[in-house]
């Protein structure tokens, strides 16, 4: 089976408008998540989430760098990230073929959740209120979900496979798990993959709210509402970015000398055929999918130093997704929640927290499970690695990723030495 590594990495979060920024301002225990100041939130019970910080400042996201006005106002801001992340992951990569044959050999594939939602329910109350006429021709090429991987395609002639996964909040992680299978395959030799997402509007806090899935306690200090395992959690924080990697075939990327940060080498995917929005209640979907990467990739649970947990911040699915790690791992590995510091990115949570594993790998540092000041009773034997981050020399790294309809991802990461 053909080996695949990580050659590239881009991010756009809450934290930061790169990965750089991003990554020290989360080790440093910094919080991305504030008030929402651009709709009315007055008649909504959540008032906050994970906001990109826009900008020309240090560590500010640029959009304009990445893309024109002019352009803007043909996407959905899903897109805007999703092309500025995996722009970013190219450039670090690398990775700009001129010749048609590497470029047929280049893929992506990036996911999205729920995709241009803010578009489609700003054209709907255009259209309601002012008929066909205020319908943009751009309307539905903006908001469907695979324009992700398709600008991206098109803005650098990448002709191999076109993917887009769209599995809730599983969908960054199912997209690099899918394209790390293409390449093992021999499809491409490289493909640009993970998730998208830029879904605060109020039409989506208005769901969530009413689903009762969000946190509403903290509006006055936003900064602690997102809190894994702790005894005062109450519901998961929005967030909005990106986080893109660049796969590539071992002796592809080593025949030219690109940089490795780590190797893809187990993915497990499950569904827990059990509630459209609740985890099954013995967690047995999460341990199929984190055994099945562990089977994949031929690894003790033993090996595995760290897990980025799904880790949203509700009453229910930590303690279950903890219960199901301890039956796996035992209590020795360490696990921490970075939707503490960025909130919840949905569909792009699974790109962005695979990017935190591959930089905890080569970089030996965990970030740390923000607010976590008084750990539910059966989270108190475990090491989640509270509110400052820790060094840590490892060799195997867990991503986990789990969505609304029982849909379940892990990702299994090695360092490369």
């Amino acid at each position: 089976m053909k080996r695949v590594v990580v050659t590239g990495i881009g991010a756009v979060t809450p934290l930061a408008g790169d990965i750089k920024n991003t990554w020290e301002r989360l080790i440093a225990g910094q919080s991305g998540i504030g008030s929402i100041d651009h709709f009315d939130t007055s008649d909504l019970p959540c008032k906050i989430a994970g906001l990109v910080p826009h900008g020309t400042g240090v560590g500010d996201f640029d959009d304009e760098h990445y893309m024109p006005k002019k352009d803007q106002r043909k996407t959905d801001k899903f897109i805007l990230y999703g092309v500025a992340a995996a722009m970013q992951a190219v450039e670090d990569a690398g990775w700009m073929p001129e010749d048609e044959a590497s470029r047929e050999r280049t893929g992506v594939a990036i996911g999205s959740g729920i995709g241009g939602l803010p578009r489609i329910y700003d054209t709907s109350v255009a259209l309601h209120e002012g008929g066909y006429k205020k319908v943009s021709p751009f309307f539905i090429p903006a908001a469907l979900i695979n324009l992700v991987a398709g600008h991206v395609s098109i803005k650098y002639g990448f002709q191999g496979p076109n993917h887009a996964t769209v599995t809730a909040c599983s969908s960054g992680a199912h997209a690099i798990g899918d394209a790390a299978r293409m390449i093992q395959l021999g499809d491409a030799d490289v493909m640009v993959a993970g998730g998208a997402e830029a879904a605060v509007c109020r039409l989506a806090m208005a769901g969530f709210a009413s689903a009762r899935a969000l946190s509403t306690a903290y509006n006055e200090t936003p900064e602690k509402a997102s809190r894994p395992w702790d005894q005062g959690r109450d519901g998961f924080v929005m967030g909005e970015g990106s986080g893109i990697v660049v796969l590539e075939e071992l002796e592809h990327a080593k025949k030219r000398g690109a940089r490795i940060y780590a190797e893809v080498v187990g993915y497990g995917l499950s569904g827990d055929a059990n509630h459209i929005t609740a985890p099954h209640p013995e967690g047995k979907g999460a341990y199929r999918a984190m055994e099945m990467a562990l089977n994949r990739g031929k690894v003790n649970p033993e090996d595995v130093g760290y897990i980025n947990a799904h880790g949203t911040s509700t009453p229910l699915g930590d303690e279950l997704e903890l219960g199901a790690m301890g039956r796996l791992f035992g209590n020795k590995v360490s696990i921490s929640s970075t939707k503490s510091s960025i909130g919840h990115l949905l569909g792009a949570a699974g790109g962005i927290e695979a990017i935190f594993t591959i930089k905890a790998l080569s970089e030996g540092i965990l970030p740390p499970t923000l607010n976590l000041e008084n750990p539910s009773e059966s989270c108190r034997d475990f090491d989640l690695v509270p509110l400052v981050s820790k060094e840590k020399k490892l060799q195997y790294a867990l991503s986990n990723s789990f969505g609304f309809g029982g849909t379940n991802a892990s990702l299994l990461l090695k360092a490369f030495n």
